[in-house]
């Protein structure tokens, strides 16, 4: 558990370590715009592409192994985004980077799964894989800041390397192999192939739409290919006699509102993540470490009630205390919207603790929804829709409510507010948006991830009802 949790921790600092050195990158490479975005995009792209497909190899061939293979390909490459001395280099490194992520992350929590075969243990377990994840994203700004302003940029990513020999070697001794029955290996090759496309074209679309511009041709084509690949996707699946996803899977309520809750929840939380960080830095005027510092208590919030989730899920059931977690985060939202131009370290600390409490409450009851719910032959698949469905909402709020924020900013700007002022109030509009979804949020998953009346079947009924 541990081994497979410290690899949960590096992929998702790697998520957001790189973003306070983007300037020191630059500066250092001599890298262009559009070079210095894709130190960033090149990462997310490969990640949320091969997420399913790595998610339905570790069930065929082998959690374990589909495990090492991603830690060590990861490893490998942070050493070479380390050393890199130029941009084309460090931007295929970071690619590489992303392809042992998206092998690594949907083998984690399968691997959990097959491990933990008791309920009460299992549900233990991915609280602790939840915790490593958002002490991940958490400390990713505070290390890469300490990192940039005192030792040389590239130990960002060369910090990954002894841990990732450490944890290979840990996992070596510890991880034992699962993999799906072998009626259950048949390679899906048409799904494999569709799936990546698809979510390939849909995150390059999300991420060059602003700055290409939504009518460009080259975004207008990726949609289509997305959507193309969609349609094939879901028509190869429900022909396919070995599905690389069971479409029945969403037949099931808890499972199908379990990833709508992480889409939720993804698209509001991530994408205030990313512009609350340039409030802070653009409009109160914090360092980026002071930035990055203010989101700690957040994390060690998240992970206290992460903890605690484990209790009040048995105590009130999944779907209460996912929608208690959402309730505080609507409230922590409502307060992050009071603050204005003049907001301190101390009147923004009480705001991002409700909201890192809200998420550590939900977080582990509704993964344990989604996996819970999974025969466990599809358990690497289910790993890596849920992780792909926070990838690609994430992208997608970030999207939409930057959106709504640069045009109430331009409409701000033209009836004569000063450049502060107008950022803030698309900041606010934004942040009502964001609000207003995981308000909505609230009744929603009380109502999709309410138990069955009747007692949940063994897991191999539900696999033979997905076969």
């Amino acid at each position: 558990m541990f081994a497979v949790s410290l690899a949960t921790f590096m992929t998702y600092l790697d998520l957001n370590v790189i973003n306070v050195a983007i300037p020191t990158i630059q500066r250092s490479l001599h890298l262009s715009e559009a070079g210095l975005e894709w130190i960033v995009s090149s990462y997310l792209l490969t990640l949320a592409g091969l997420l399913l497909a790595g998610g339905r190899l570790a069930d065929a061939y082998g959690r374990r192994r589909l495990y090492m293979i991603g830690l060590t390909v990861f490893t490998l490459s942070s050493l070479s985004a380390g050393l890199a001395g130029n941009g084309s280099v460090l931007i295929g490194s970071r690619t590489v980077q992303g392809i042992g992520a998206a092998l690594l992350t949907p083998a984690t929590l399968a691997i959990i799964t097959a491990t933990f075969t008791d309920i009460k243990e299992r549900t233990s377990a991915i609280g602790l894989w939840t915790v490593s994840a958002a002490f991940g994203l958490a400390l990713g700004p505070v290390t890469g800041g300490l990192i940039t302003q005192n030792i040389r940029w590239g130990w960002i990513f060369l910090i990954n390397v002894p841990v990732g020999v450490v944890t290979l070697a840990i996992s070596a001794r510890t991880v034992r192999e699962s993999r799906a029955p072998s009626a259950n290996r048949v390679l899906d090759v048409g799904g494999l192939i569709t799936s990546a496309l698809a979510l390939f074209a849909i995150t390059y679309a999300l991420i060059e739409g602003s700055d290409a511009g939504w009518s460009s041709a080259r975004i207008i084509t990726a949609f289509v290919v997305a959507a193309v690949a969609t349609v094939a996707f879901f028509g190869i699946e429900a022909r396919t006699p070995e599905p690389m996803v069971n479409l029945r899977l969403f037949r099931i309520r808890q499972f199908t509102g379990g990833i709508s809750t992480q889409m939720i929840w993804a698209f509001g939380a991530l994408a205030i993540y990313f512009f609350t960080s340039i409030y802070l830095q653009n409009i109160i005027g914090f360092s980026p470490l002071k930035s990055g510092l203010l989101f700690v208590p957040m994390a060690f919030a998240l992970a206290a009630f992460a903890g605690f989730s484990t209790l009040m899920e048995s105590w009130i059931g999944a779907h209460r205390t996912v929608s208690l977690g959402m309730a505080m985060m609507t409230v922590g939202l409502i307060m992050l919207i009071m603050h204005g131009e003049h907001a301190t370290f101390a009147s923004m600390l009480p705001c991002l603790i409700v909201l890192g409490g809200g998420m550590g409450i939900m977080n582990v009851p509704m993964t344990n929804a989604v996996m819970h719910n999974t025969p466990e032959a599809q358990a690497g698949v289910a790993s890596a829709i849920l992780n792909d469905a926070r990838e690609v909402a994430g992208l997608l709020g970030i999207t939409i409510i930057g959106a709504v924020l640069r045009s109430k900013q331009t409409s701000a700007l033209r009836a004569g507010s000063t450049p502060a002022q107008s950022f803030l109030d698309g900041y606010h509009v934004g942040l009502w948006v964001a609000t207003s979804l995981v308000a909505v949020g609230i009744v929603f998953t009380y109502v999709m991830l309410r138990p069955n009346k009747e007692p949940r079947p063994s897991e191999d009924p539900i696999a033979a009802q997905l076969t």
